[in-house]
C-alpha cells in the first residue's frame, strides 16, 4: 500500500519537504456543481438576486480562496500562484451551474488543493447568496479533473 506523504513513521502529521524538487510549471483544474430550483437559476441568470451579481461575487470568492488555501488546509504549502481562472457553465435544463477553477504556478509543488478550494468556495458563495430563496440547493461533485507538472506529468481525470 502507498505511504501517506503527510504522515511520519509514527503516524503523526508532517509537512512534506519539497526543497529538493525542481521548479516546474504546474496547472490544476477542478470542478463543482450547484443544483437549484429553476426559479433560483433564473434569478441568478437575470442578475436579480437580492444580494447582487451572484456569479461575479462567486468568481471573486474563488480567486481569493485559491490564494488563501494554505491558511485553510493544514500542511498545505504556501505557493506563488501565477493565475486563477473561474468559469461558469449554466445549464437551464437542469437548473445547475458547473464551476471550473483553473490554477497555475511555477514551483516545487502542485496546485490541486488551490483549484479544489476555488471550485468549492465559488459554489459555497452561490449557495450563500441564494439560500434565502432556495434552501434546497445542493453543492455536488467537487473534484479534480486534470493536473500537470512535476514528476507525475499530466493526469486527466475527465
Amino acid at each position: 500500500m502507498a505511504k501517506l506523504t503527510h504522515m511520519d513513521d509514527a503516524g503523526r502529521p508532517k509537512m512534506v519537504n519539497v526543497g529538493a524538487k525542481a521548479d516546474t510549471h504546474r496547472r490544476a483544474v477542478a470542478r463543482s456543481t450547484v443544483r437549484m430550483k429553476p426559479e433560483t437559476f433564473t434569478l441568478i441568470m437575470q442578475g436579480k438576486a437580492a444580494k447582487g451579481d451572484v456569479l461575479s461575487v462567486a468568481k471573486l470568492a474563488g480567486i481569493m480562496s485559491a490564494k488563501q488555501t494554505p491558511h485553510l488546509i493544514p500542511l498545505c504549502h504556501p505557493i506563488l500562484i501565477s493565475a486563477v481562472n473561474i468559469d461558469f457553465a449554466p445549464d437551464e435544463k437542469t437548473s445547475t451551474i458547473e464551476i471550473t477553477a483553473a490554477v497555475e504556478s511555477t514551483g516545487k509543488t502542485g496546485v490541486e488543493m488551490e483549484a479544489l478550494t476555488a471550485a468549492a468556495i465559488a459554489a459555497l458563495t452561490i449557495y450563500d447568496m441564494c439560500k434565502a430563496v432556495d434552501r434546497g440547493m445542493r453543492i455536488e461533485s467537487i473534484r479534480l479533473v486534470a493536473k500537470s507538472g512535476g514528476k507525475s506529468g499530466t493526469i486527466t481525470l475527465e
